[in-house]
């Protein structure tokens, strides 16, 4: 055969086999591979194989029980990574276009930030009804990786306070958009309902609480704040529904850390004042490092910086109580950031 007609073949790498390739990399085992792949194991084993034949070195030891990368195969699996990442964008960006009437965003958030900017995505999707807008909930940890890797377009965080530097990389930007505060909240038949006074931190501990799970941000501040002032929460439940948690609460026997924008929103809650205060935090909007973003993400940030800007001015005769934030928002004004393309 002609070398100079058989080479091209060789050279050929498809997505698929990449893709396969990281998939038993990741579960060292053809076996699990392919089940989370939904393909056979015979395919699969062949796709990998014709990967080592066309780049001509063997990427896998199948010696032993356990499928382990061989040296060359640690080299090129983080090629293989970021090839595949940059196939994802690519991928991705053929579907936005500039006049924004078609598309699709995937925006990801935590059960507490997707409550706090419904009214964003709803606003985003009255403006924008040609982009298919995806709000995918998700513990911030993950959030982070999946906007540092380009599985999604942004994400909405929620970090400890103006300057927190616990959401941060050398892969992805965030940009505050408002500040919120965090307050105890009981149900309007809570024992502690109609306390005035400030509560102190170990009162405070001998409450059963609800709490969402460690996983998630907010939990991960309840528990900061704590260990800081000598706490020893009585955690009753956990959950990663905010849903459940309002209703284990409305029903009066537990209480909650929530921001005080979800207290002041529901009529059956209370907010209980603390001795000290339970600390501020920043809600912000994540974005790949040096990415080129589409039309609709551009669209997304200019968005969410005017909608944070105002969200507070509501007039108190919409609100189901006044808001205790209306000041607090005003000063956080000067922090919402438009991310730039």
């Amino acid at each position: 055969m002609d070398r100079n007609t058989a080479t091209p073949d060789r050279d050929t790498v498809s997505p698929r086999s990449i893709r396969y390739f990281l998939a038993v990399a990741e579960y060292c085992s053809f076996t699990r591979a392919a089940e989370v792949l939904c393909i056979s194991q015979p395919s699969l084993s062949q796709q990998v194989k014709q990967l080592e034949e066309s780049l001509g070195v063997q990427l896998l030891d199948r010696t032993s029980r356990t499928v382990r990368l061989t040296a060359a195969g640690e080299v090129y699996v983080r090629y293989a990574r970021r090839a595949l990442v940059e196939l994802t964008a690519g991928r991705r960006a053929l579907h936005q276009f500039q006049d924004l009437g078609r598309g699709m965003l995937e925006v990801g958030m935590t059960p507490i930030t997707q409550y706090l900017v419904a009214p964003l995505l709803e606003s985003f999707s009255s403006h924008y009804p040609g982009i298919e807008l995806h709000a995918l909930e998700m513990p911030q940890g993950d959030i982070e990786i999946a906007v540092g890797e380009d599985q999604i377009d942004l994400g909405i965080a929620f970090t400890n306070s103006l300057l927190s530097n616990d959401a941060r990389s050398s892969e992805i930007d965030t940009h505050v958009l408002f500040t919120e505060a965090l307050e105890l909240a009981v149900g309007n038949d809570h024992p502690r309902a109609e306390q005035q006074t400030p509560m102190s931190g170990q009162t405070l501990g001998q409450l059963p609480l609800v709490l969402l799970g460690g996983k998630f941000a907010l939990r991960r501040h309840v528990d900061l704040y704590c260990g800081e002032h000598q706490i020893t929460p009585h955690v009753a439940m956990e959950t990663n529904s905010l849903s459940i948690i309002l209703e284990m609460v409305r029903l009066g026997r537990l209480a909650t850390v929530l921001p005080s924008a979800i207290v002041c929103a529901q009529s059956e809650l209370r907010a209980v004042k603390l001795i000290p205060e339970l600390p501020q935090h920043a809600i912000t909007l994540i974005c790949r490092r040096g990415a080129s973003r589409s039309p609709a993400c551009i669209a997304f940030a200019e968005l969410a910086s005017e909608w944070s800007s105002h969200r507070c001015t509501a007039k108190s005769q919409e609100r189901l109580r006044p808001c205790p934030l209306a000041e607090s928002c005003d000063r956080s004004r000067q922090g919402a950031t438009v991310v730039s393309q």
